[in-house]
């Protein structure tokens, strides 16, 4: 069993930056594809971007392409979400998910581990 605990939202203004943090529990973290997740208010959960297991592939939904970095740090059981340029349209709590194949977080949206969500806010 694998939990996951997000952390780094908050509120910002437009044009600000904040770094999420993912911290998976136990031994499996580095086996896993890690996604990040984000769902608006009224709106169904959407995929932001997914990196590989080993760091090699990323991927990103074209609206946060070249604004938002993601990483991953295996030996710190950690991924990581870089937010630059923010803007009030990526309000949300952002999710971050853990599945055998990005492939899996890109096409589905399933993940094999989900953590509680963390809220990012960003004011006009």
């Amino acid at each position: 069993q694998v939990q996951l605990v997000e952390s780094g939202g908050g509120l910002v203004q437009t044009g600000d930056s904040l770094r999420l943090s993912c911290a998976a529990s136990g031994r499996a973290f580095s086996g896993y594809a890690m996604g990040w997740f984000r769902q608006a208010p009224g709106k169904e959960r959407e995929f932001v971007s997914a990196i590989s297991n080993t760091g090699v592939g990323t991927y990103y939904t074209n609206p946060v392409k070249g604004r938002f970095t993601i990483s991953r740090d295996n030996a710190k059981n950690t991924g990581y979400l870089q937010m630059n340029s923010l803007k009030p349209e990526d309000t949300a709590v952002y999710y971050c998910a853990l599945a055998r194949t990005t492939m899996t977080l890109r096409s589905s949206g399933l993940g094999d581990y989900w953590g509680q969500g963390t809220q990012v806010t960003v004011s006009s």
